[in-house]
């Protein structure tokens, strides 16, 4: 694939997709126990925690029931972007499915957002209409949350350092598990002072981490579903990385950007006068390229500079 059109001069393609050792299907099978296991565990606590939270008058209960169920709805979308990542490239599909990892994040990023706003002015009201709650129902319920998030995260610890999709879940889960022991002090706490105005006090704190994580997730499924630079890459240093392959004399038309949440393309024509450096160095900078960036799939364009003719995608602000 090459993103753009090029000169009249002769010039070469070379592409290269590498993939890791492991079966991507067998992963895939991995992902799906987990997360059927994580979306039964959550979703029976989070029908459990908003009726004991009704019927207690726990606005905290609530909100965290609202929290967990977005956990619910991402588990499920991310579950989607799994198994809808490994459809093979077809028809008007020609990356496939991947790119659904990245819709299935910002949803996620939007629902939570939805659903802590209508908490957040829930718990503003209640600071001026303390509504009396039982404090140690609300803890006892916390702390089966904690058990229930806790154990989600450890299905997901396994291969984390290697898969940002495991990682970011792993991550998500324990960051629940820790907000959901602010609930049992909140819990602990009313029950010791009857101090009701805690609960939606508790409440705002959670509505705060959640826009508080959830806003980064905002941001880095946007750049991605724009085709920015994935984080973690520095495009002058690919670009220094590249200059300084054998024969190459200058770069152009670079693009970078993620194909899904968990795997990276580049495209960009390179200037080489001395012709096609070969199918094995083209090869070797595509493994580099993986190896040191993570990027997995990589097209190169090889461009001879032997006429005064310049490709028309060489000025950086042309696309």
């Amino acid at each position: 694939m090459i993103r753009g059109g090029s000169s009249a001069r002769d010039h070469f393609l070379a592409h290269d997709h590498h993939h890791h050792g492991h079966s991507h299907a067998a992963a895939a099978l991995d992902y799906g126990r987990a997360f059927a296991i994580g979306v039964a565990l959550n979703l029976g606590y989070v029908v459990a925690e908003a009726g004991i939270g009704a019927a207690s008058g726990s606005l905290a209960l609530i909100a965290d029931a609202g929290h967990n169920l977005g956990d619910v709805l991402g588990l499920f979308l991310s579950w989607g972007a799994a198994v809808l990542s490994q459809r093979r490239p077809g028809g008007r599909y020609t990356y496939g499915y991947r790119a659904s990892s990245i819709l299935a994040a910002l949803a996620n990023a939007v629902i939570l957002l939805v659903v802590t706003g209508g908490i957040a002015w829930e718990g503003l009201w209640r600071l001026w209409h303390p509504v009396p709650v039982a404090g140690t129902t609300i803890a006892w319920v916390g702390a089966v949350g904690i058990l229930v998030n806790g154990t989600t995260a450890l299905m997901f610890a396994a291969g984390r350092s290697a898969d940002l999709n495991r990682r970011s879940v792993f991550l998500h889960m324990m960051a629940d598990a820790l907000v959901t022991a602010g609930v049992v002090v909140a819990g602990i706490a009313i029950a010791l002072t009857g101090l009701t105005w805690l609960d939606p006090a508790v409440s705002l704190v959670v509505s705060a981490v959640i826009v508080y994580g959830t806003w980064g997730l905002v941001r880095q499924a946007m750049r991605l579903a724009l085709d920015a630079v994935p984080e973690g890459i520095d495009a002058e240093t690919v670009r220094s990385h590249l200059l300084s392959l054998p024969g190459v004399i200058a770069i152009h038309d670079l693009h970078i950007w993620g194909m899904s949440t968990t795997e990276n393309a580049l495209t960009c024509h390179l200037v080489i006068p001395g012709g096609h450096p070969g199918d094995a160095v083209l090869s070797q900078a595509a493994r580099e390229l993986e190896a040191r960036f993570g990027i997995h799939h990589t097209t190169i364009q090889i461009e001879l500079a032997d006429t005064d003719e310049a490709c028309a995608l060489t000025p950086e602000h042309v696309v």
